[in-house]
Formats: structure tokens, C-alpha cells, sequence
């Protein structure tokens, strides 16, 4: 079965998540299917492309795959990882990118959404950022990237109590663009799209590759970027990591020691 479907109609593409008996979870087949939807659709005829869950989703996706994260020792989130594959492979797309939020986001699908330029959720919508419950340390760039969208604080609060971010509150911190009513949020979304693909689509092109540069401008010396990769060591060397990784796949509550 196919993890992902794809749509094109009157220029907007849809990517739908559509694996509900393991909740959208973003493993390496799952985000190897985004990508090719991604692609296909950047070589066709669309100019704005939603990303969304199967109607009526309680989770919109639960993140990365716990099951393919890697043993202590080794980084669980390097650059050449399917999930900041995907990432990036969303922020540099030259069209612009709606995440339409039906249920629960939890961790790594957090990040997959604010990669998303425009986010669009309902009631059910909630955001969870959970690396804190296994024991996983986060990258630096997507640390930034939370930073840069709800700011030092929030960011903070959301890693350190892996608490879930109601949608009526994200809405507030301007998380969401919008929230609608459940039975609205398809007809709202596609509204949105439609006017987006009836606009210059080199103009938006252009337009969302200068915000992508300019909100990336933060500049780190070598002796900064040095020091944040050695913290991460500290955890994923950790034996806090591997209990983190084997209470999970044993489905029991993990017992940290803080080493």
C-alpha cells in the first residue's frame, strides 16, 4: 500500500499522509514518498502544494520513527537523516508549501510542519514536541528553526515539558496562520491555495527563496557551532539515550538518571 497519495487539481498539489495504522509516522519509506510526490508535483503543473493527513486524522503524523533512530554512539538526527532530508527538501522548494493540521503533531512532524510555509489548523490541532521523553538531543538547525518562529521561550517551554500546544494557543503565538472549524478546514485551505496559485508563480518563487536566505542569516563562529555539536554528544553517547530508546520499543515509562 501506498504510504503517501497525490493530487493535482486546478494547479494546487496535495500530498496526503496515508498510513493511519502507524500514525503518519515519518520513517524512511514514509519520507522517501514525500519526496517523489514533492518532486513530481514541482515538475508538474503545480504552483502550491498542501501537505496533509487522511480526513478526519487524530494524529497528522507522530514524528520520526523511533524504531529506525540509531543506537548510542551515534547521532540521531545528522544531516544526511530522511527526516532534515525532508526538511530542507520543503523550506528550498520553489513553491510555496501549506500544512493543513487535522490532529495531533508530535515531535519530528512539529518540525515538518514549521518547514511548511503557510499553516492552517482546527481545534483538534495540537503540537507536541517530544525528543525530552526519549532522551533524544535535538540539531542545532532545528532548534533555530523553532526560535525563529515562536521565539526563545516558547521554544524552550515546548522542548522542555514536551507538553502538547493547543491549537488556539498556537494560533495566538502566530504558529498558525489560521484556525478554522473542523468542517471548515478543508474548504478554507483550498480557498487559500487557489488564490496563491492564481499569483505570479516566479514573483513567489523568488519571494519565498529571499525569506528562506534572510531568516536564515544567523551567523555562528566555528568555536559556537564546535561547542553545540559537543553537547549533543554528551546525550546521544549517554546512557540516558539508550534507556530513552528501549523504554519506548519496550512500551514502558523510561527511568532517566541524567547520564
Amino acid at each position: 500500500m501506498a504510504l503517501v497519495l497525490t493530487q493535482l487539481n486546478d494547479n494546487i498539489g496535495t500530498i496526503i499522509m496515508n498510513n493511519p495504522d502507524h500514525r503518519n509516522v515519518l520513517s524512511s519509506k514514509m519520507v522517501e514518498e514525500i519526496l517523489q510526490a514533492l518532486e513530481a508535483l514541482e515538475r508538474g503543473k503545480a504552483r502550491v502544494i498542501v501537505i496533509r493527513a487522511y480526513a478526519g486524522a487524530k494524529v497528522w503524523s507522530a514524528g520520526h520513527d523511533v524504531n529506525e533512530l540509531p543506537v548510542a554512539g551515534r547521532d540521531p538526527l545528522a544531516y544526511s537523516d530522511p527526516l532534515v532530508t525532508i526538511l530542507r527538501s520543503i523550506q528550498a522548494s520553489p513553491l510555496p508549501v501549506v500544512a493543513m493540521l487535522e490532529g495531533g503533531v508530535w515531535g519530528g512532524a512539529c518540525d515538518l510542519a514549521l518547514s511548511c510555509d503557510i499553516l492552517i489548523g482546527c481545534p483538534t490541532s495540537s503540537i507536541t514536541m517530544t525528543p525530552a521523553k526519549i532522551g533524544v538531543p535535538y540539531n542545532a538547525s532545528g532548534i533555530l528553526h523553532f526560535m525563529g518562529i515562536m521565539g526563545v521561550n516558547i521554544a524552550k517551554e515546548m522542548f522542555f515539558s514536551a507538553q502538547s500546544l493547543s491549537a488556539e494557543r498556537a494560533e495566538r503565538l502566530g504558529i498558525l496562520n489560521h484556525m478554522v472549524p473542523e468542517r471548515e478546514l478543508e474548504e478554507f485551505t483550498y480557498k487559500l491555495a487557489g488564490n496563491i496559485a492564481r499569483n505570479s508563480p516566479l514573483s513567489i518563487k523568488v519571494i519565498k527563496e529571499q525569506i528562506r536566505l534572510l531568516a536564515n542569516a544567523h551567523p555562528l563562529s566555528p568555536h559556537t557551532f564546535e561547542r553545540v555539536q559537543g553537547l549533543r554528544r554528551l546525550v546521544y553517547d549517554s546512557k540516558d539515550y539508550a534507556e530513552g530508546i528501549n523504554a519506548f520499543l519496550g512500551k514502558r515509562p523510561p527511568v532517566f538518571q541524567g547520564e
